[in-house]
């Protein structure tokens, strides 16, 4: 992957509304790594928190748009508690989630599991999953 950084691409409209929905400066993170050595849902996830909060800093807006952590993260603030800049990384997570909602785009329609699949995938993303729907 190949990141152009440039102060266009990080102060672009996204980077804003993600700062503007969650009220953190993305800037303040300085990737120490304590949100994901914590995170409960880190081995589900296909980037880390750290690296959601990078690619964020960066504007990587389509990055984000296709990964899946954003809809694993189960919002239970673990994150929040072990930053040591104060940065709220779940409310983060649920910006770019609700960005995403926005333009009608869902990770998973729970409906369309099947029993198999709902028996396989953790009580707390099911219920994280129920509050993040907008149907």
């Amino acid at each position: 992957m190949r990141t152009d950084i440039s102060r266009k691409k990080i102060r672009n409209a996204f980077v804003e509304k993600v700062e503007e929905l969650s009220g953190q400066n993305l800037l303040a993170c300085y990737q120490c790594g304590k949100c994901s050595a914590g995170c409960p849902q880190a081995d589900r996830m296909d980037l880390l928190p750290n690296q959601v909060i990078r690619l964020a800093q960066l504007g990587e807006q389509e990055d984000l748009f296709n990964c899946r952590t954003i809809w694993v993260c189960a919002s239970c603030m673990t994150c929040n508690v072990r930053c040591p800049k104060g940065i709220k990384i779940a409310e983060v997570m649920e910006a770019i989630r609700q960005i995403m909602l926005r333009k009608r785009k869902d990770h998973i329609l729970i409906e369309k599991l099947s029993a198999e699949e709902r028996e396989s995938v953790p009580p707390i993303a099911l219920i994280s999953s129920f509050r993040k729907s907008t149907s």
